[in-house]
């Protein structure tokens, strides 16, 4: 069963391989703002517009002192061709196995929907803003995906 992280919840530890193949913790991020966002799969309309958004103000989130970490269940190849194709400026984590996304509630859910995206392996779609302690700032649940910087930009 998966818990709905909260506002002032402390944010689930996690260590995942990224897309340059290395390894990281949150508790990496500790000391500066963290934007870990969901998203269902690399190269669709919708996920791809999100990043391209995000890489598009990326200078003006570390200007904040924040990182941006995406996160979806594709491998590593998967994340490599992404970010080549689109020149994505920012690590992409490759939870193959889904852990890093149930633990932040982005994977399953009620509903239809929930079950079946959770079947699949596929991530919803979902940003978590995380404070310099390791702790949930804010959520956007409904990301506009066009836009999705913009929104950040306005909680940071």
């Amino acid at each position: 069963m998966t818990m709905k992280l909260k506002i002032g919840d402390p944010a689930p530890q996690f260590t995942a391989t990224t897309t340059d193949n290395s390894m990281i913790k949150l508790s990496d991020y500790f000391g500066r703002k963290l934007v870990l966002y969901f998203y269902p799969m690399d190269d669709t309309p919708g996920c791809t517009k999100q990043a391209c958004s995000l890489r598009d103000h990326y200078q003006e989130i570390q200007d904040k002192d924040a990182a941006i970490l995406g996160v979806s269940t594709q491998d590593v190849a998967s994340h490599q061709r992404f970010t080549e194709k689109h020149n994505i400026s920012f690590p992409l984590i490759a939870d193959t196995d889904g852990v890093v996304s149930r633990a932040y509630g982005a994977m399953g859910g009620g509903g239809l929907t929930g079950t079946a995206t959770s079947l699949f392996g596929v991530a919803n779609r979902i940003t978590y803003i995380i404070d310099e302690s390791g702790h949930i700032a804010h959520i956007i649940d409904k990301p506009d995906c066009a836009n999705h910087a913009e929104e950040i930009l306005k909680l940071l």
